[in-house]
């Protein structure tokens, strides 16, 4: 099943040879720096059996403040400008996902072996020194290649039950006291993140299952370090006036009326002064009008994109989620434009010239993360689509409770300012099993409500609901 959708989509296959050769070579002998930071104690949070590991993390007190050291896999330490690595990764792009295996950017004996942040493992990294204030606000930023070794890997899952038993050690009491400062601190901007229930595909006892996603405190702290990282990076950038951003234009003022105007046929009190970062974060996603409202909020996150520039400022530099200036670095085991955005600070912050190879690569970057940003949802969206399917297709005619999280007629809705409070259709999300599906029939925006399975065909991945 998986295998004819990745066919279907055009997702890379096996490596060619000459990369397979290239990438051992490369392992075997990287551009390792002279600089060691081994003597640090990093760690890593990752999910359970993850091998390609990006981040290390190393965490103090330093007067009223903190010093966050953040160590970012080197992979450009194992591959050639131009060569065979290089141009497959520029092909790939990402890091593909489907419920049976990812495919990877790099050929796994670098991005899951050599170049992974494993523990016990000596490592080269690109290691960020990252000073905070009592605050949590960035006082000073700096990036130098380093050998490093990860001394513990631990996992968002068992973190999450430690904490929720009382048990915390020092290393994660200091990331929630930093990671809560940042949030924090990302409210007073106005920044925004959308709390979306995260649908997620399992194998267990030899069948594909679905899952909701509980929410992690430690996923949220966690990510707060590499939105740190990021917006550092955006600042070097910009001052060395060559770079590639990851920009969001504002939500359209039509599109935040519309959301508004929900939110109050929705009976969800939104008081105009607050801004609709801090109204997402108080929504709360077991009460069914607000769920709709989380589903309906993807209006206000689009337009995402990259942004390269060199010699010039760019007109356009804001992240509207992140409410400031950002940029892509901490991922590059599994994101082809984070290689670049390294090597760019790096050299800024040793005050030396940008590699004329990234030079040459900034414009086409944009373009290529566009096209596998697109084939990485595509591939996520119709991998879950054959699961639901599959786990429905002997409950046709059964019913389910279900809230609807969206109503058909949008547009002719938002052409007149009105909010479509019922509709010929739309989608519904089901609470068990976890699955996100049209529905056909009137329906209202928000509505709690049973519906029956109308059908479930595997082949074109395909589930519908009526009014029960």
């Amino acid at each position: 099943m998986f295998d004819s959708i990745r066919a279907e989509l055009g997702v890379p296959q096996a490596f060619p040879d000459d990369v397979l050769d290239a990438a051992r070579t490369a392992a075997a002998d990287p551009d390792v720096p002279t600089g060691d930071l081994t003597d640090v104690a990093f760690f890593t949070i990752d999910p359970a059996g993850s091998t390609d590991l990006d981040q290390a993390m190393a965490l103090d007190r330093e007067g009223a403040g903190f010093r966050v050291r953040y160590a970012i896999a080197d992979v450009p330490a194992f591959v050639a400008p131009g060569g065979p690595i290089d141009l497959e990764a520029r092909r790939r792009g990402q890091t593909l996902y489907a419920p049976d295996r990812r495919t990877p950017l790099h050929p796994p004996v670098i991005s899951e072996d050599a170049a992974s942040l494993l523990p016990g493992q000596v490592r080269p990294a690109f290691v960020w020194d990252l000073r905070l204030d009592g605050d949590g606000e960035l006082r000073g930023a700096d990036v130098r290649r380093a050998m490093v070794r990860s001394v513990d890997r631990l996992d968002y899952d068992s973190l999450q039950a430690e904490l929720d038993a009382g048990r915390v050690d020092e290393r994660i009491a200091l990331l929630r006291e930093v990671g809560e400062r940042r949030i924090a601190l990302e409210s007073a901007r106005g920044g925004a993140s959308l709390p979306m229930p995260e649908q997620e595909v399992e194998l267990d006892d030899g069948h594909y299952v679905l899952r909701w996603r509980p929410p992690s405190q430690v996923e949220d702290w966690n990510a707060q370090i590499s939105l740190l990282t990021g917006m550092a990076a955006a600042d070097m950038m910009l001052a060395g006036q060559v770079g590639i951003l990851r920009t969001m234009p504002d939500p359209d003022h039509r599109a935040v009326a519309r959301f508004r105007r929900q939110a109050v046929a929705l009976g969800a009190r939104w008081p105009a002064e607050q801004a609709y970062g801090d109204f997402l974060r108080g929504l709360d996603r077991s009460n069914p009008h607000h769920l709709a409202l989380i589903h309906e909020a993807t209006a206000l996150f689009r337009g995402a994109g990259y942004t390269p520039f060199d010699g010039a400022v760019p007109e356009t530099t804001g992240h509207a989620a992140v409410a400031d200036q950002y940029a892509h670095v901490t991922a590059p085991l599994r994101r082809l434009v984070d290689r670049f955005g390294l090597v760019v600070c790096e050299a800024l912050c040793r005050d030396a010239d940008v590699p004329g190879w990234v030079r040459e690569a900034l414009p086409t970057l944009a373009s290529a993360m566009a096209t596998s940003d697109q084939q990485a949802g595509r591939l996520e969206r119709a991998c879950t689509d054959a699961v639901e399917a599959a786990v429905l297709a002997h409950r046709v005619g059964d019913t389910f409770e279900a809230v609807v999280v969206d109503v058909d007629g949008r547009a002719d809705a938002a052409k007149v300012g009105e909010v479509p409070d019922s509709s010929t259709g739309g989608v519904v999300q089901l609470t068990e099993p976890p699955v996100l599906a049209p529905v056909t029939g009137d329906v209202q925006l928000g509505a709690t409500l049973r519906v029956r399975l109308a059908a479930a065909d595997v082949d074109q991945r395909r589930v519908e609901f009526t009014p029960a």
